[in-house]
């Protein structure tokens, strides 16, 4: 099978087929001390960059998309996240599995939230810039942000009327009942939802006007490109702004983190990019994580390497890049950041155990030096993701990830 295998040098195709040799003499699964491996990889996750940890830690962890093959079921995203009932109860049986194959349950069996402690529904983001997130396809397809202006007058209106909700931002997202509620669910312990996290600006703003508007805007009418660059950043700031005032947050003790998801930012030019993100991410940061420690995380599982040297500016201290990129390349322009990656999602879902194997000693061999590694999906853990694959992954962090 081409892939990672293949690229090895022949001291690493030995070592990918000893494990895979032991794996079948085992049964089908990778020889493994499992306490022994969650013991170090709680002092791992602790501290990916720890000079005392003594291996790297493993973020290729399954999760609620990986139940359906595992258990043989007809894939239901709908059903899993509305009934509720048929999602606990196929949770449980997925865990009794994992239990034995990985030595832990990985799935959450607490029951649903009563209804009563949830939150009245606060305005997003997408609703200041009136688009609507609305399920596409069947029981397997995904919510879809609509594109909301499509031409350059209509982005402009657009504008003009977010600007006015701007102006009085509170009193547009925050439901009637809001203080009531707040008053009732704070009473009983629960905390005002903070706003720590966005659809990255690029996606952002390519849902909104759409991906050749927005591209072609950069060119044919620079000044509006600019000016939606302004207010999508005023917008973010201001919700955030709002939630924080609610929680009692003044801005000298505020949370210092921000996560941004923002797999379209590989269309945007280096010379786009600059003009339109970089202004946003500086000012967001500046405010939510603007010290050495803080949180700085960004998602884009695509192929956005020409990017990294402006985001070097950032100093990113996590990042989940796509399968594309290498750990050496973005260790060199994010030298503080904890890389979520490099395993290419489908190599793991397809149970491709050769190439896993060899994708996990081509990134730890790139970052033994550095560490900070957590080896992960560059990008989502896709149905298909196996539990005895997650073993194996296990497995060869045991044997060939330590760093004690």
């Amino acid at each position: 099978m081409a892939g990672a295998y293949d690229e090895l040098t022949a001291e690493n195709r030995r070592k990918v087929d000893d494990l895979l040799a032991d794996t079948r003499s085992n049964g089908g699964l990778a020889p493994l001390d499992i306490a022994a491996f969650w013991r170090d990889q709680e002092l791992a996750r602790a501290n990916p960059f720890g000079a005392d940890i003594p291996q790297v830690p493993l973020g290729a962890i399954c999760n609620w998309e990986c139940i359906f093959d595992e258990l043989g079921i007809e894939q239901n995203w709908w059903r899993y996240d509305h009934d509720k009932e048929w999602a606990l109860d196929i949770s449980r049986q997925y865990n009794d599995i994992a239990e034995k194959i990985v030595g832990k349950r990985l799935l959450s069996e607490a029951p649903p939230q009563p209804a009563e402690l949830a939150w009245p529904t606060i305005k997003a983001l997408h609703e200041i810039f009136e688009a609507e997130n609305v399920w596409e396809g069947d029981h397997n397809g995904s919510w879809w942000l609509k594109q909301s202006a499509h031409t350059q007058e209509e982005l402009a209106a657009l504008l003009d009327r977010v600007e006015a909700r701007l102006e009085n931002l509170r009193d547009f997202m925050l439901p009637e009942n809001w203080a009531s509620e707040k008053a009732r669910l704070t009473a009983l312990g629960r905390k005002v939802p903070l706003y720590r996290g966005q659809r990255g600006p690029c996606t952002f703003a390519c849902s909104i006007f759409g991906v050749e508007n927005l591209l072609l805007l950069a060119y044919d009418d620079p000044d509006l490109f600019a000016r939606f660059r302004d207010v999508l950043g005023r917008a973010i700031l201001g919700r955030a702004r709002v939630l924080d005032e609610e929680a009692g947050l003044t801005p000298d003790a505020l949370p210092s983190n921000w996560s941004w998801f923002d797999d379209n930012c590989c269309m945007f030019t280096p010379a786009m990019y600059e003009t339109f993100a970089m202004p946003i991410h500086r000012a967001v940061f500046g405010t939510y994580a603007p010290h050495p420690q803080n949180r700085r995380y960004q998602h884009s599982d695509s192929n956005m390497a020409h990017l990294l040297p402006l985001m070097a500016e950032l100093d990113f201290t996590g990042t989940n890049f796509g399968p594309t990129l290498t750990v050496a390349e973005i260790r060199q322009h994010c030298p503080h950041a904890v890389i979520d990656g490099q395993l290419a999602p489908f190599t793991f879902s397809r149970n491709e155990e050769a190439n896993m194997v060899a994708e996990f000693l081509r990134d730890v061999d790139q970052a033994r030096e550095t560490r900070g590694l957590n080896f992960s999906t560059a990008g989502s853990i896709n149905n298909g993701s196996r539990l005895s694959g997650m073993r194996l992954l296990m497995a060869a962090i045991q044997r060939y990830g330590r760093y004690a």
